[in-house]
């Protein structure tokens, strides 16, 4: 990992086994991944080094519909990330094509996530790099962390 590396920690209430079910099954990804007012839809996951996962997230809430309808946007948008290293059930790391902002080249952005049993629950420790700039650095650490919180609150309610 470089220096300026992010690192954005949770622990849940869930062994490592389990959390690992929800971060590598199409099941799992479709509980917790989308933000509120979105659902994620994986569309192919293939588990391994060099294997791809492909989703569909969509806005699904009538605020995030007439925001996104009022800039003219999608409603949907497929994303792509392609598996790095898989070590189950303690860590797995993915490059995500980030090919979403404007008048950007596309690129691909590495986010590495360790599980560690922690009493009755995991310590999850995400390890992102940071974007092309602070303002979408933000961005996606707030999505990030917005994502642990969605895990975590998945398996509060399980």
């Amino acid at each position: 990992m470089s220096t300026d590396t992010i690192t954005i920690e949770r622990t849940v209430s869930a062994s490592p086994a389990r959390v690992w079910e929800l971060w590598t099954t199409s099941d799992g990804i479709s509980a917790w991944w989308a933000p509120e007012g979105f659902r994620t839809d994986v569309t192919a996951l293939d588990l391994r080094p060099e294997g791809e996962l492909v989703y569909t997230m969509t806005a699904v809430a009538p605020e995030q519909i007439a925001f996104i309808e009022q800039y003219g946007m999608p409603l949907s948008t497929e994303s792509r990330k392609r598996f790095v290293a898989i070590e189950e059930p303690r860590a797995i790391s993915y490059l995500s094509l980030i090919d979403f902002v404007p008048d950007h080249e596309p690129y691909e952005h590495l986010t590495e996530v360790e599980l560690h049993a922690e009493g009755d629950g995991t310590r999850v420790v995400m390890h992102v790099a940071p974007l092309h700039d602070a303002v979408w650095t933000d961005r996606l650490v707030q999505g990030r962390a917005n994502e642990l919180d969605n895990l975590a609150a998945l398996v509060d309610a399980e």
